[in-house]
């Protein structure tokens, strides 16, 4: 009576690292995420390594658990892996009150995000077969149609 084990959400050739509680809006994580998407890891790496952006550290080191996963538990090549996808989530928000004069007081929103990275191992896929096009009827031939059926 146990559960059937679930069955894997990304293809063989797919890794995946998820960090959450990342203390930074998803919009400027979102910025962060916009290098990296597409390019090789180790590319990707070092503009993150380089990069001014406070967060970058942070995700550095989830893509460098997202390159641990790839190898140790899926068994791809290292050198061969590209960022398929990184995007952004929003997480909590922590809301704390600025006091004002005349005894009022302002919001402060602290937000923070998710960040999902998922690394592909570059050259393994083979080319999708292409589905044979449908005949279409020419306009003039529906409208003959059309009468012949009246």
């Amino acid at each position: 009576m146990s559960k059937k084990p679930t069955e894997r959400a990304l293809a063989e050739n797919e890794a995946k690292a998820v960090i959450r509680h990342l203390r930074t809006s998803p919009r400027k994580l979102n910025l962060v995420a916009q290098m990296i998407r597409g390019q090789n890891v180790g590319k990707a790496l070092t503009q993150l390594s380089f990069s001014e952006k406070r967060i970058s550290n942070e995700v550095r080191k989830g893509l460098q658990s997202a390159i641990a996963n790839a190898e140790n538990n899926h068994n791809l090549n290292v050198d061969a892996l590209v960022v398929k996808e990184a995007y952004v989530g929003k997480n909590m928000v922590l809301k704390r009150m600025h006091t004002r004069g005349r005894g009022r007081s302002a919001g402060i929103h602290k937000p923070f995000a998710n960040l999902t990275i998922v690394l592909k191992q570059a050259g393994d896929e083979a080319p999708k077969a292409k589905k044979p096009a449908k005949a279409a009827k020419k306009p003039a031939a529906k409208k003959a149609e059309k009468k012949e059926s009246k």
